[in-house]
This record gives structure tokens, C-alpha cells and sequence, in this order.
């Protein structure tokens, strides 16, 4: 295990209320694909941590969209643009080398190792 020291602060009682919110109403709302709800909750449960910019760099924008409409949420507006363990995505590091984030994103620009945390 990383002895790295993690710079998101423990939730608060409303981010722990939202995070509830969010994935009981998915849950039971959900029809189709486990997986699927499953990994929409883990994309949920990450944003806090690192962001929406890294999660559009580690989903396509396809994705996104999915697990948004599995969530009832929209990423843009339910997490910071850079989340405090952004820093900890290779893809982030590189991206932010570079000028234009969403052209990067669309396929404009190779992002090697875009899913390693570090």
C-alpha cells in the first residue's frame, strides 16, 4: 500500500447524504446491466476524489453520458473540475501540458497510460 498522503478530506455529512441520495435512487431505478450500475457508482464514488475533468479523461464522453443518465446526475455539475487527487492520474499529468483539455479528450491527442494512478 502507498504510503502516499491522500489530500481529499474526509467527506462531509451532505457529500456522504448525496453519495446516498444518488446511488439508492440508481439502484433502485436501475434496469439492465449489473455492471453497468456498478461501475456508474464507482465513477460516482472517484469524482470526489479526482474531479470530472479526470473522469473524462479515463471514460469516453459516451460513457459519461451513460452512467449520468444511470445516476441521475450530471458530472459537470456535481464535482469540482480538478478534485483534490487529480494529481494522482498519469493521463491528468500529461493533459495538463497541454492546451486545448477538450480536444485532447475527443481523440485529437494520444493520452498514454490515461487510466494508471499513481
Amino acid at each position: 500500500m502507498s504510503k502516499t498522503k491522500h489530500k481529499t478530506p474526509p467527506p462531509t455529512a451532505e457529500e456522504i447524504a448525496r453519495l446516498s441520495e444518488v446511488t439508492e435512487k440508481a439502484i433502485h431505478s436501475f434496469r439492465g446491466d449489473f455492471g453497468e450500475l456498478e461501475s456508474a457508482i464507482g465513477m460516482y464514488a472517484l469524482g470526489r476524489h479526482v474531479g470530472w475533468k479526470v473522469l473524462y479523461i479515463i471514460h469516453s464522453k459516451k460513457t459519461i453520458r451513460k452512467y449520468e443518465e444511470i445516476l441521475g446526475i450530471a458530472v459537470r455539475e456535481e464535482f469540482l473540475e480538478v478534485g483534490p487527487d487529480a494529481y494522482r492520474s498519469v493521463g491528468y499529468q500529461l493533459l495538463e501540458k497541454v492546451s486545448n483539455f477538450w480536444k485532447a479528450i475527443s481523440g485529437g491527442q494520444s493520452i498514454p497510460n490515461r487510466r494508471i494512478v499513481n
